[in-house]
């Protein structure tokens, strides 16, 4: 997915992809990123104003963030258009950019893992550890890979 537009009512919240975000965590977890209830458009409202992080990114060979809800672009602090122009790995700082990459292959091998810790970076410098964290691949419905997310709750500034 390439999109340029900030999520909003516009767009329908990019719907489409809280979609794929929706439907790849709920066939690897067993259960949906929120309660269900909702017609598709509000969830995805929902989503893009959880009290979660939410972040996603491309296939990239140095994939670039695609997106993050509002909660996401707060605590990484980015706009919309800095997000799109950032590859994931610039999240975590250098000397912890090889443990990034030690996780995310093991995603990609098995599908997801929950309960990831790590440090991150803002765009202005500010450090913090993230906890249970749950990482995942994005597959459409046809089983073709088209990212990564990764949704969690927990983080203290360091």
């Amino acid at each position: 997915m390439q999109t340029h537009d900030f999520p909003s009512i516009n767009n329908h919240y990019l719907l489409e992809h809280a979609c794929l975000m929706n439907s790849s965590f709920q066939k690897l977890l067993g259960y949906p990123l929120l309660a269900a209830g909702t017609d598709d458009i509000s969830f995805a409202e929902h989503l893009f104003h959880a009290p979660f992080v939410l972040l996603s990114h491309n296939t990239a060979s140095d994939p670039i963030f695609n997106y993050a809800n509002a909660k996401g672009l707060e605590l990484f602090e980015l706009n919309w258009q800095e997000l799109l122009n950032l590859p994931s790995r610039l999240s975590a700082e250098p000397v912890n950019q090889a443990e990034r990459d030690r996780l995310l292959a093991q995603v990609t091998r098995q599908g997801f893992i929950n309960n990831y810790e790590g440090v991150r970076i803002s765009k202005n410098g500010k450090r913090f550890q993230i906890r249970n964290a749950i990482v995942w691949n994005l597959t459409d419905s046809h089983g073709v890979y088209q990212g990564q997310a990764a949704r969690f709750s927990e983080w203290s500034f360091l």
